[in-house]
């Protein structure tokens, strides 16, 4: 008779690490965690996509400020992608939607970017990049 304990190892119950992913979780969580951390990957590329688009189309002062909201997004992508807890993929980062934006949009450096943006065209005259756009502006 199998050790029940075995077996619910064997079934992913058990807490791991895979070295490979570096991440900690069962190895069914692990799994779906790494599915989703390349969604997020991939979301946190199209995001840098729309920018980089956007400053072409930019003056000089909006694409300073295009770069360092870029900065923010690096950032912000370089602390999700870090994290080595399967559940905080699975938690946080399951939905996607608009979540790379909103991360970028509460960050303080841009909020500062935007106040500097309104102190100088007014409220009217700011029109950035929308970060969660689908297809970039033309």
């Amino acid at each position: 008779m199998e050790d029940p304990i075995a077996t619910w190892e064997g079934e992913g119950g058990s807490a791991a690490r895979m070295a490979e992913h570096g991440m900690i979780g069962t190895l069914n969580q692990i799994a779906w965690a790494v599915q989703i951390k390349s969604q997020v990957e991939a979301e946190f590329d199209r995001v840098r996509k729309v920018l980089e688009y956007a400053a072409t189309k930019q003056s000089p002062e909006n694409v300073t400020d295009i770069q360092a909201i870029i900065r923010i997004l690096e950032d912000k992508r370089a602390e999700v992608m870090e994290n080595e807890e399967a559940g905080y993929f699975i938690h946080d980062w399951q939905d996607l939607r608009d979540q790379v934006s909103r991360m970028i949009v509460g960050d303080p450096r841009y909020k500062a970017i935007k106040a500097s943006q309104t102190a100088r065209f007014g409220l009217l005259g700011v029109r950035g990049p929308n970060p969660d756009s689908k297809n970039p502006r033309e």
